[in-house]
C-alpha cells in the first residue's frame, strides 16, 4: 500500500523553520515514535507494539509525569444501566456549543465503552460498588452517572500506573527526560522522525534523533501559556509548536477551557494550581458567594453541574458584581468520612494550603485547564503532514467543539490512540524506510531568552484569559509581536539568538502557540463555549458556526482562515483511502 504523498499546498521541506539547536549527535531507528506518555501516548505505543511494530516512546519527564496523572474526575463512557452512547453523544454536542464534529463524537461514544473495558483488561482498577459493578458518578454537562473513577479522585494516577506498568512489562523502548524539538521530513515532505534533546544522565544525552516513518504526537496541552493553570510545568505547547513549524494545520486554538473550580491561592499565584474536581459538585457541593448565596441557581437547568464554560462565566460574573477575586465551593455537608473516602487527594491539597473543606467553604476561581483545539486531525488521527499523527489534548479531532464535556478527555485519548495504531498498521506506513533531510538545510527559528516565558504568561493572562475583548486581544497581539520581532531581528542582523536549551526552547514554543491563540481569538468575533468576548457577548451561528484554521508560513508569519461550514475540510491527501 503506497504511503501518501506530501500535502499539495505544503512548502518545500527545506524551507520550514526549525528550532535553533545543535545537530543530532545520536540516532535510533524505529517503525513508530510516540511523543508523550499520557493515556493517549502509552495506549498508542502499546497498540503499535502489539501489532509487531518497533515502537519508541519519547517523553519530556518521567513516564508518569504528564497531565494524565493529574486527572481527578474520571473517564466518561456509557457503561451504566439505562445509559446509551446516543445520550452521551447528545450531552457532548450540547457542551460543544455547535462546533463538535458529530462523526468524531459518534466514534468516541460508540467505541468508548469497549476501549474502557480494554483499559481495565490492561490493569486499570476503577472503583466498584459492593456488588462488583463500576461505581459511576456525574459531572457537569452529563445527564447520567457515567464517570468511572479510581481511588476516589485519583483516576488519572491509576490509569497512568496501569499503562506505565504495561509498557515496562512489554519492554518498550523509552527515552525519558527528553524534550522533542522538531519533525524530521524527507525530500517529499513526508515524516521521517523527530529531533529531541535528552536532559540529564542516561544512555543518550544532548540532541539526537529518532528516525521513523510514523510520528504520533501525544504531548498534552499548553496550559503554561497562562500564569495560573491546572497543567503541570511540562505543558508548554511543544507538540502544537512542532506541528506548526512542520507545516501542519492547527484549529480552534481560541477555545481554551478554564476550569471553574481551581483552589484560589491568591491573585499573584503562578504556575500549577490545585484542581477541585467537578466530581465534588457532581456529589452535591454548592457554589456560593461570601454571603452563602447559591448564585448558579436559575442560570442553567443543571445549576452547578452546567457545562464548564457556563459555570466559569457564572463565577466570573459574580466576582465582578461583588468586586472580589474568588467564590466558594461549599461541601461541608459531606462530612469528614465522605471527604476522606471520596476525595482524599483534594482534601489533602486543601489542607496543605490551610483550608479544611470539612469545616469551611473552599475558595475557588477559574484557571486555564484544557485546550479544546489543537493540531487538526481526521477520524484516524492523521494530520495534514503525511506520516504525522496527533491524539489527546494536543489534537483537534472535532470531539470537543467550543467546550469540552467533563471527563471526555481521557476517553478521547484512549479511543483515538487505538484508531491511530490501527491506521498505521492498515496503511503499511511503517514499512517505508525514512530518509530524513539534514536539519542544517532548514532555517533556524530564533530563540527567546528564558525570562520571556513569564512575559508571555502575563500577556496572555491579561489579554486572552477568561474575559477577552478586541482591545485586550489587540494589546496582547502587539506585545507578543514585539517579543517575536526582537528575537527575529537579533538573528537576522547579527546571527545571535538566545542560547539553545530547555528554557529557551520552551519559551519559544509558548510564544508560538500564544500568537496562534490570540490570532484565532481576534478572528472569532462572538462569544461561544469557552471563548468569551466581552465586546461580542452573543453567539452568532450565521457568521461563526465554523472553524478557524491556522498555519505557520515559512517566514514565521501566520496564515489564518475560516472554514466555509461547521465541517472540517479533509486532511488531504491522507484522508483519501490508499
Amino acid at each position: 500500500m503506497r504511503p501518501p504523498a506530501a500535502h499539495p499546498g505544503a512548502a518545500a521541506p527545506g524551507t520550514r523553520p526549525r528550532l535553533h539547536a545543535p545537530a543530532p549527535g545520536w540516532s535510533i531507528d524505529a517503525d513508530v515514535v510516540v511523543v508523550g506518555s499520557g493515556v493517549a501516548g502509552l495506549t498508542a505505543a502499546l497498540r503499535c507494539e502489539a501489532a509487531g511494530l518497533t515502537t519508541v516512546v519519547v517523553t519530556k519527564a518521567r513516564l508518569d509525569d504528564g497531565s494524565t496523572r493529574w486527572a481527578q474526575g474520571g473517564i466518561a463512557a456509557a457503561l451504566g444501566e439505562g445509559d446509551t452512547p446516543e445520550q452521551h453523544l447528545d450531552d457532548t454536542l450540547v457542551a460543544g456549543a455547535g462546533l463538535c464534529d458529530e462523526e468524531a463524537v459518534r466514534i468516541l461514544v460508540t467505541e468508548g465503552p469497549d476501549a474502557v473495558r480494554r483499559l481495565i483488561a490492561t490493569g486499570a482498577r476503577f472503583d466498584a460498588s459492593t456488588d462488583g459493578d463500576l461505581e459511576l458518578t456525574r459531572e457537569g454537562g452529563h445527564h447520567r452517572r457515567r464517570i468511572a473513577h479510581a481511588g476516589g479522585d485519583a483516576t488519572g494516577a491509576e490509569i497512568s500506573r496501569a499503562l506505565v506498568e504495561a509498557v515496562r512489562a512489554r519492554g518498550l523502548r523509552t527515552v525519558e527526560n527528553a524534550l522533542v524539538l522538531d519533525l524530521l521530513t524527507d525530500g517529499e515532505g513526508r515524516t521521517a522522525g523527530v529531533t529531541l534533546h535528552v536532559m540529564g544522565e542516561g544512555q543518550h544525552d544532548g540532541v539526537g534523533a529518532v528516525h521513523a516513518p510514523a510520528v504520533v504526537l501525544a504531548t498534552g496541552g499548553m496550559g503554561q501559556v497562562f500564569s495560573a493553570t491546572t497543567n503541570p510545568a511540562v505543558s508548554t505547547g511543544d507538540g502544537v509548536a512542532l506541528a506548526l513549524r512542520a507545516g501542519a494545520e492547527v484549529s480552534d486554538l481560541e477555545f481554551v477551557q478554564f476550569h471553574p473550580t481551581v483552589l484560589f491561592l491568591g491573585a499573584d499565584a503562578e504556575g500549577q494550581q490545585p484542581l477541585v474536581s467537578e466530581a465534588v459538585r457532581g456529589e452535591g457541593a454548592h457554589l456560593v458567594d461570601a454571603d452563602g448565596v447559591r448564585f448558579m441557581l436559575g442560570q442553567h437547568e443543571l445549576a452547578e453541574l452546567a457545562p464548564r464554560d457556563i459555570v466559569a462565566k457564572g463565577i466570573m460574573r459574580r466576582m465582578r458584581e461583588n468586586d472580589t477575586e474568588h467564590m466558594y465551593l461549599d461541601a461541608r455537608h459531606f462530612g469528614a468520612e465522605m471527604w476522606e473516602h471520596r476525595f482524599p487527594t483534594i482534601l489533602a491539597a486543601c489542607r496543605a494550603h490551610g483550608i479544611d473543606p470539612v469545616t469551611e467553604p473552599v475558595p475557588v476561581a477559574p484557571a486555564a485547564h484544557y485546550a479544546s483545539g489543537g493540531v487538526r486531525t481526521d477520524s484516524h488521527g492523521r494530520t495534514t503532514v503525511p506520516g504525522l499523527y496527533a491524539c489527546g489534548e494536543v489534537a483537534c479531532t472535532g470531539v470537543h467543539g467550543a467546550n469540552r464535556l467533563a471527563s471526555n478527555s481521557l476517553l478521547e485519548g484512549l479511543v483515538y490512540a487505538e484508531r491511530i495504531a490501527a491506521d498505521i498498521v492498515r496503511t503499511g506506513l511503517h514499512a517505508r524506510v525514512p530518509q530524513p533531510l539534514p536539519t542544517s538545510q532548514r532555517p533556524a527559528h530564533p530563540l527567546l531568552p528564558p525570562e520571556a516565558r513569564f512575559a508571555v504568561q502575563r500577556i496572555m493572562t491579561r489579554g486572552a484569559g477568561v474575559l477577552r475583548s478586541e482591545a485586550s486581544l489587540a494589546e496582547a497581539a502587539d506585545r507578543l509581536h514585539r517579543l517575536h520581532a526582537d528575537a527575529r531581528d537579533a538573528l537576522d542582523e547579527n546571527g545571535k539568538t538566545a542560547e539553545p536549551g530547555v528554557d529557551t526552547w520552551e519559551a519559544t514554543n509558548l510564544l508560538c502557540v500564544a500568537r496562534v491563540l490570540v490570532a484565532a481569538a481576534r478572528q472569532r468575533e462572538e462569544t461561544r463555549g469557552c471563548h468569551w468576548r466581552e465586546d461580542r457577548p452573543e453567539r452568532d451561528d450565521t457568521a461563526w458556526r465554523r472553524h478557524i484554521v491556522v498555519r505557520l508560513n515559512p517566514d514565521r508569519s501566520l496564515a489564518v482562515r475560516t472554514t466555509d461550514t461547521t465541517d472540517f475540510p479533509p486532511t488531504l491527501p491522507q484522508a483519501q483511502e490508499q
